[in-house]
């Protein structure tokens, strides 16, 4: 247990200072992750092991780390998730990775750095993404939207894959219900066109690679 326990200590270490790295390309500059494992009584081992496990956390400079539960809010709590998800996902390839939602409480800049990053996890994985998020949705390879059907005493869930026009329409809707307004669908179209300019890059990135 004692050998196992200095093993987790150099492991989390390593992950910490990983996902700490990978918060900074989630508009977080100055997030800092840490993992630390407290030996516990060596007399009382359990399924656990003898070390207890503790996550901190830092958003801003200076700031000291704090239990990440208690500090963190909501949007960075996802920022956090997805940079473990990332670091530990980056040996593998070919996996199939499902976030729901993985960008709640977030908008804006930090948004779209979410989708960016998904967008290039999805260079080596299947990635499934439930998203509220027009600056999310954008980065897409395949836009589904899931609807709804009342019948007779029944309601079908409906699953749809979206054309490019469909796709402007809908992150328009998504951005402030303006799918049928021009202003609307002008950003629209400017967001899709600078996320497929992105995953471009990013592909020619992983290319070279």
């Amino acid at each position: 247990a004692e050998v196992l326990l200095a093993s987790r200590r150099r492991a989390a270490k390593r992950l910490a200072a990983q996902a700490s790295k990978e918060l900074r390309t989630l508009a977080m500059p100055n997030g800092r992750l840490s993992i630390e494992l407290a030996e516990m009584d060596p007399q009382q081992p359990n399924a656990r092991g003898i070390g207890g496990l503790a996550f901190g956390f830092s958003a801003n400079e200076g700031e000291p780390l704090a239990p990440l539960g208690k500090v963190a809010s909501g949007g960075e709590l996802s920022r956090v998730m997805l940079a473990l998800e990332v670091v530990l996902a980056a040996t593998e390839q070919g996996l199939t990775m499902v976030f729901d939602e993985v960008d709640a409480g977030v908008g804006g800049k930090a948004a779209v750095e979410i989708g960016r990053r998904l967008a290039a996890l999805a260079q080596r994985h299947q990635v499934i993404v439930v998203t509220h998020l027009p600056q999310v949705a954008a980065f897409a390879d395949t836009h589904l939207t899931v609807g709804k059907q009342t019948g007779k005493g029944s309601v079908t869930s409906t699953l749809t894959a979206l054309s490019r026009e469909e796709r402007i329409a809908e992150l328009a809707r998504m951005l402030a219900g303006l799918g049928d307004s021009d202003t609307g669908r002008a950003h629209a179209e400017e967001l899709l066109e600078a996320a497929d300019s992105d995953k471009v890059a990013q592909s020619g990135a992983h290319a070279s690679r």
